[in-house]
């Protein structure tokens, strides 16, 4: 739809209608969750690599989200007191939530475990091998949360698929 002349622009041309709002913030997460588990996946399937073309061990990867919003108008507290303004990162109010976003793949820092193993390629003068960060105990405790995540959200989708569907045929 053009711009009429004399009118503020519409802020929400760009996005999602608002009948079709609650199918795109859970897809939102759909497609949050799904990254999760690639990055898990990734991170397990690397445990066990000591050289990397980077030079070291591999590195934990880990998803960063953070919410998608549109900016405006603050909020006022809820009824449970919780305050409901939420501000994006350059400080400016969110009005309306538009579900979740990738903000990035950050590298966990941490060392991993120095492995005394003077047969190893990798071993240094002293035989010792730098492996990489990744615990599988830990990468599978998120890789369940992330699975649990996503299998609520495509319960949220569905559920609002059906609402929609049922509304269309009144």
């Amino acid at each position: 739809m053009p711009q009429i002349p004399g009118f503020p622009p519409d802020p929400y041309r760009s996005l999602v209608r608002p009948m079709f709002r609650t199918l795109a913030i859970a897809a939102s997460g759909l497609s949050a969750q799904r990254q999760r588990m690639e990055t898990i996946a990734t991170n397990i399937a690397n445990a066990e690599t000591t050289r990397t073309d980077e030079g070291g061990p591999y590195r934990r990867r880990v998803v960063r989200l953070e919410p998608s919003a549109v900016p405006g108008q603050p909020y006022e507290l809820g009824p449970d007191g919780w305050p409901s303004l939420f501000r994006l990162p350059d400080g400016d109010p969110v009005e309306t939530m538009e579900g979740v976003r990738i903000a990035g793949i950050d590298e966990d820092m941490s060392e991993g475990p120095l492995v005394y193993d003077p047969g190893h390629p990798d071993a240094d003068a002293s035989g010792y091998v730098r492996y990489p960060n990744v615990r599988i105990t830990d990468e599978m405790v998120d890789l369940m949360d992330a699975r649990r995540v996503y299998e609520a959200g495509s319960t949220v989708f569905q559920s609002v698929k059906s609402m929609l569907r049922s509304a269309i045929n009144l």
